[in-house]
């Protein structure tokens, strides 16, 4: 086998990154580790896309990592991703087996293979008080005084907004000293599929989760305490059907808007994906189109 310390499955949402996962998992007597920012949340399961069937093969569960992990309501963040993921990963290893990231939040998979140097940012209650009279356009404006904003999840909610000014800002006063995280030598596979089958799938696995009962887990959600702001913090499924459910969408507004918002959120995925690439990282792609077992040689081919 390559000599690396993990493998690394990314690509956009629908691309079937988490079955390709598995399916190597089994092969391999691997365990994979999630790289995805929402699937840490207990009782988010639809909206979320976990699709937990693809990890049990002829009755055998393929062990899986930070899936479940927080209650929903939780602020989960990439610091605290960056502690878990070696948490699990070093139990991995200890165990002798092949660790297998996977997931499609470019900024967790890439903290964690770039070893970036974070620190816990706390709340400041003083900035968030000035924050709040300002309108989410307002809010944009003044991130972008920060950073060039990539990730446009950051401003898709007011609150959103004000924490990501809020991390900004602490940073800006509090230089990050460095913190012990490994190098890590990771043989990175991206699952490539073409727009218009990407877009499709999509729109198909849309409609399949809404008749399995995406609209009632939100439902769900909200009568155990979660609060419609705290949901909609979380962004697409999240916040489109908390408005659906209390009134402010109409069932048919939710999902257009919905579909448009995951179809966009793909498209930033993939240019996360090709970004790191120019940052240095090796990317092999990987057709989605090819059967799982020409995909599944293909990453042995690379592995040898």
């Amino acid at each position: 086998m390559a000599d690396i310390d993990l493998l690394t499955i990314i690509g956009p949402t629908a691309s079937g990154k988490t079955a390709l996962a598995a399916a190597l998992a089994y092969r391999k007597g691997a365990e994979i580790i999630s790289g995805d920012s929402r699937q840490v949340y207990r009782g988010m399961d639809l909206g979320t896309g976990k699709d937990l069937e693809d990890y049990i093969f002829d009755g055998f569960q393929v062990p899986y990592h930070l899936i479940d992990i927080v209650d929903p309501g939780y602020k989960y963040n990439v610091f605290e991703y960056q502690r878990d993921f070696l948490s699990v990963y070093e139990g991995i290893r200890n165990r002798g087996k092949l660790p297998i990231l996977c997931g499609g939040t470019g900024m967790y998979i890439e903290s964690v293979l770039k070893g970036y140097r974070l620190l816990p940012v706390p709340e400041n209650p003083e900035l968030r008080e000035r924050l709040a009279k300002y309108s989410l356009t307002e809010l944009t404006d003044i991130l972008s005084s920060y950073k060039k904003l990539h990730n446009l999840t950051d401003v898709d909610t007011v609150k959103r907004a004000i924490r990501a000014i809020e991390i900004e800002e602490y940073y800006r006063n509090m230089p990050v000293k460095e913190r012990e995280f490994p190098e890590l030598k990771s043989l990175i596979i991206g699952v490539d599929i073409d727009r218009e089958s990407r877009r499709e799938k999509i729109s198909r696995r849309l409609r399949q989760r809404l008749e399995d009962g995406m609209v009632d887990e939100v439902r769900h959600l909200l009568d155990q305490g979660v609060s419609p702001e705290d949901l909609m913090y979380y962004g697409l499924e999240y916040k489109y059907l908390t408005q659906y459910v209390i009134g402010e969408l109409t069932y048919e507004e939710m999902v257009h808007g919905l579909e448009i918002a995951i179809h966009q959120f793909a498209k930033r995925q993939m240019t996360w994906f090709r970004g790191m690439e120019r940052r240095g990282f090796t990317i092999h792609w990987i057709n989605a189109a090819l059967t799982m077992e020409e995909k599944l040689d293909k990453i042995e081919e690379l592995l040898r």
